[in-house]
């Protein structure tokens, strides 16, 4: 699916077929018993977690403050998963006892985003929670770029709804389609493609090398537009329209 970026039929599509979706993204009954939502987001590279120049933390940084309370928002580096999977082990662990029971399991309500190797450690969690039987509500993948022994392309039984976001020129440039391993339990929202050939350099901020070497892969990452659509596609998850 090709989508102009900043087009606001792609934000209104994004959104419908979310919508459409949405009564078998979020957990059943016992709200009383689940644990915050939890937004992990990976950024590219190597690039830090708490770097502000880029798009990925910057989004994180919002929805903190959009959602202070019942929204735990954390940001790691491309190469840190497995410290990332210990941080929602040790949040859906309710009790604090070490072991997490079934309930805590099927009561996660995690959302995973990144950009570049982001995308790929991304669903390397989100693999990894499988194993663990833990559901994972979205996963968005923005020019996303598998890193050797990952594989970006196939999304795990476990995850609701996956978005893909990408733009195909250049050095480096993103996965162009995801699947499903499973259709019948993950709804592929869509491959969402950006087209930066024929537009101004304007990320301000990032290194020189980026503009020279990877220039596309970068722009896609500076674009608010595709950031907005992925934003949009996270809060329709915290903030369900009732």
């Amino acid at each position: 699916m090709k989508f102009r970026p900043g087009s606001v039929f792609a934000i209104a599509a994004i959104l419908a077929f979310a919508q459409a979706s949405q009564g078998q993204s979020v957990p059943p009954a016992g709200a009383h018993l689940k644990p915050p939502f939890i937004v992990i987001s990976f950024v590219g590279g190597f690039i830090r977690h708490d770097d502000t120049v880029h798009s990925e933390v910057q989004l994180a940084a919002r929805l903190r403050k959009a959602f202070p309370v019942g929204v735990d928002v954390e940001t790691f580096e491309s190469y840190r998963g497995e410290k990332a999977r210990k941080r929602v082990l040790a949040l859906l662990d309710g009790d604090q006892n070490g072991i997490l029971t079934a309930a805590e399991k099927q009561n996660a309500r995690i959302i995973i985003y990144g950009h570049s190797w982001g995308g790929s450690e991304a669903i390397t969690l989100e693999r990894g929670l499988g194993n663990d039987l833990i559901p994972v509500l979205l996963t968005v993948q923005v020019d996303s770029i598998s890193k050797i022994h990952e594989n970006d392309e196939v999304i795990p039984a476990n995850v609701a709804q996956a978005a893909n976001f990408y733009q195909p020129n250049g050095l480096m440039h993103g996965q162009p389609r995801i699947r499903a391993a499973d259709p019948a339990r993950t709804k592929i929202i869509g491959n969402f493609q950006s087209e930066y050939t024929a537009s101004k350099y304007d990320c301000k901020g990032y290194p020189w090398y980026d503009r020279v070497f990877v220039k596309a892969h970068t722009q896609i990452e500076c674009d608010p537009q595709v950031w907005g659509q992925a934003e949009a596609l996270i809060r329709l998850q915290l903030a369900p329209p009732k």
